[in-house]
């Protein structure tokens, strides 16, 4: 059963999973769902049609589930939902979905938001993901597994970050980043490919050469951008690391972050 503190402020709409607990001046909204195990620690505020998946601990002062911050919102029963085994800490906000997109916000498991993190209305945020203090994301941004930001990076509406990616801290990211690109500066440029990631996830050094060498020829070699990138893809595209990035490059419909020379520390493998 679970475990509620009397000052606690639950509706009894909501439905509280098994050995769930749930600190001092929480409160809970009528169409939330919290999944088993969850820790609730104190004044943390869900409302909205959310749910939280297994395990997932909210720190104090997160608050979920509010409307989005958005001028076009009318008010629908649109959702958040947070997946199993994150760590949302102390002052993060996540905002629902609104009527205009796909109704929901999506946050997948084991992801964790630290201090102050923002995810806008509509976003679709992967597993793995880390966001160090104060990371905002901006309405319908999409969010690759294992993507990495850090501290007081920001992210403009609509952009996807490729699977594996690293943002540096205080980056503002105003395009696509291929996935394991490695992005900095105030208008975040791609500066490598983010090799202690691919590493500490299992890449083989081999498969980093390979791909380094396909993302030299498709951002440096001699032609247009859409030349090099068939070119690249007639010759490297059987490789898996180097299939997602060209995949994830045609997938999209907006600008891309283009790469510029320049050393980065850690790029080399």
């Amino acid at each position: 059963m679970a475990t509620i503190d009397p000052t606690a402020r639950i509706d009894p709409g909501a439905v509280i999973g098994e050995n769930v607990s749930i600190g001092p001046y929480c409160v809970i909204g009528p169409h939330v769902r919290i999944g088993d195990g969850c820790k609730l620690l104190a004044h943390v505020h869900v409302t909205g049609h959310t749910t939280i998946g297994p395990r997932t601990v909210l720190y104090p002062f997160a608050s979920l589930g509010t409307p989005p911050q958005s001028v076009k919102y009318r008010g629908g029963p649109t959702r958040l939902v947070i997946g199993a085994d994150c760590d949302i800490r102390e002052g993060v906000t996540v905002n629902i979905g609104t009527e205009d997109d796909r109704g929901v916000t999506e946050v997948g498991d084991r992801c964790w938001l630290m201090v102050g993190s923002h995810v806008g209305h509509d976003c679709k945020v992967g597993n793995d993901v880390i966001f160090a203090n104060n990371v905002v994301l901006g309405g319908h941004a999409t969010i690759g597994d294992f993507a990495v930001f850090g501290g007081q990076a920001a992210v403009r509406q609509f952009v996807r970050v490729g699977e594996g990616a690293m943002v540096v801290g205080l980056s503002g990211v105003r395009a696509d980043v291929i996935p394991f690109g490695l992005v900095q500066g105030p208008l975040a440029d791609l500066i490598g490919l983010n090799v202690v990631g691919m590493l500490r996830r299992g890449s083989s050094k081999a498969e980093i050469h390979r791909l380094r060498r396909a993302y030299e020829a498709m951002f440096f070699g001699s032609g247009t951008f859409r030349e090099r990138l068939d070119e690249v893809a007639a010759q490297s595209g059987a490789d898996p690391l180097v299939a997602k990035v060209i995949a994830f490059i045609r997938s999209g419909s907006r600008p891309l972050t283009m790469a510029i020379r320049r050393a980065a520390r850690g790029e080399e493998a």
